[in-house]
């Protein structure tokens, strides 16, 4: 009888396990919007895609470094294993060419191709606002435009059965917002419109910039959605810094003109970018008009709370006169003199676009340190734009530093010259020095 019963458990929980398969697989297949027509292609809408397609991105995840442009392969370690990027060229046999307008609007707004839904690396969580009329330009580029290369995708290293699909349709279901037609309030800055369009859409800037939660969706995809939107999120040994103006560690000090010109060349007299984001001004910004620049820079500005707007940083000149005084028995600061004042000077104000400021920095006023660390440890090039030719680059210091010291002039820059950041412990270097690296130093 015994047996019996487990016989009947067993086969209703295959039962059970099969309807769910098959609800995910009816809504992956049923999902997306009516039959579009077919577009014309023309060399304006080709151009207009072009240009979206730079601001979305897509090079930076489908273009390797070797191989044809937009021809996939980039590794992307997720919690599960690795995922690569795939192939969206128009080549029929790997890529895109035989999908349907509704076919790429499927896998851009809705996150579904080939019969399932993508994993959310690819950022269909914030493309879900794009235009129609901008998604037409978008398939109109990558349909006619895009040279097609015949190159194979790469098969994900998942192991079974976490390579199964269908969980992805529920967690579709229950994170991924609807694709939405943008409707602008009446009362809205057409402005910020505009700049909010691209924030929160094709420029996925939430999808670093946002934390997320255990389940691994943002936990805002849009101003509306509360403060937790940009408000910066720790990814790839980095913490992206907060985008919104409120405290230390956010905008706040920033002008819009300071974060548009950010935008199109990588720098500015408050700070460079690092990481990734170098590779996002490199393939993205750097292509804006300066009206969509100015835009976007107006949005984040009113990205503000309201009860932290006035905590500006104020300089303190007590850790430059110290240092010039001969004072260097504070914790990191004599490893400063040695390693770091000759680029970034015992004033800690840097040079103009060339070594960035560390004195009122936000990344380094942040209150997650993982920036400063991982910069310390790997080095830093600035991005090369046509603005900015000339590329500066910090060397890594994971050679010559222990944890200990890398904690200590990460605390010293952290607490100085007015920043009133917080210390590092050696534990948190620990785990963001690179592993060939890891035992050599300590």
């Amino acid at each position: 009888m015994k047996a019996a019963r487990w016989g009947v458990i067993v086969a209703a929980l295959a039962v059970a396990l099969g309807l769910v398969v098959i609800v995910a697989a009816w809504g992956d297949y049923a999902v997306g919007e009516p039959p579009m027509p077919e577009p014309q292609a023309s060399s304006e809408m080709m151009a207009r895609g072009a240009y979206l397609a730079s601001m979305g991105d897509c090079a930076a995840c489908h273009s390797v470094p070797g191989q044809p442009a937009f021809s996939g392969g980039l590794r992307m370690a997720i919690p599960i294993g690795a995922i690569y990027t795939t192939n969206i060229t128009p080549d029929r046999q790997y890529g895109i060419g035989s999908l349907t307008l509704a076919d790429f609007d499927r896998a851009l707004r809705f996150g579904v191709a080939e019969g399932h839904t993508l994993y959310p690396a690819m950022p269909f969580t914030s493309y879900a606002n794009t235009r129609p009329e901008d998604v037409k330009a978008l398939y109109v580029y990558f349909k006619y435009a895009v040279a097609p290369a015949a190159v194979p995708n790469r098969r994900n290293d998942i192991v079974f059965p976490l390579s199964m699909r269908w969980p992805l349709t529920y967690w579709r279901w229950m994170f991924a917002p609807p694709p939405r037609h943008v409707v602008v309030a009446a009362d809205l800055d057409p402005a910020i419109a505009r700049g909010a369009y691209f924030v929160d859409g094709l420029g996925h800037c939430g999808e670093c910039h946002t934390p997320r939660a255990l389940t691994m969706q943002m936990k805002a995809t849009n101003a509306s959605d509360g403060s937790d939107y940009l408000s910066g999120a720790v990814i790839e040994g980095y913490f992206a810094p907060s985008l919104r103006s409120g405290g230390k560690g956010t905008l706040v000090d920033w002008s819009a003109d300071d974060i548009a010109g950010f935008l199109r060349t990588g720098t500015n007299p408050r700070g460079t970018a690092f990481g990734s984001m170098t590779d996002v001004i490199v393939h993205s910004t750097r292509h804006m008009t300066p009206d969509d620049a100015a835009d976007t820079a107006k949005y984040l500005k009113a990205l503000a709370d309201p009860a932290a707007t006035q905590v500006r940083f104020a300089y303190d000149q007590a850790t430059e006169a110290a240092l010039h005084g001969g004072a260097d028995q504070a914790r990191g600061a004599a490893l400063y003199l040695d390693n770091c004042a000759a680029c970034h000077r015992p004033d800690g104000k840097g040079y103009d676009r060339v070594f960035p400021p560390l004195a009122g920095n936000p990344v380094v006023t942040a209150a997650n340190p993982d920036s400063v660390v991982s910069i310390v440890l790997k080095g830093a090039e600035s991005p090369r734009t046509d603005s900015t030719p000339a590329q500066f680059a910090m060397p890594s210091f994971a050679w010559r530093l222990s944890d200990e010291q890398v904690a200590d002039v990460a605390s010293f820059v952290r607490g100085s010259w007015g920043n009133g950041a917080g210390p590092v412990d050696a534990a948190t270097v620990k785990p963001l020095r690179p592993p060939a690296r890891r035992d050599a130093a300590n």
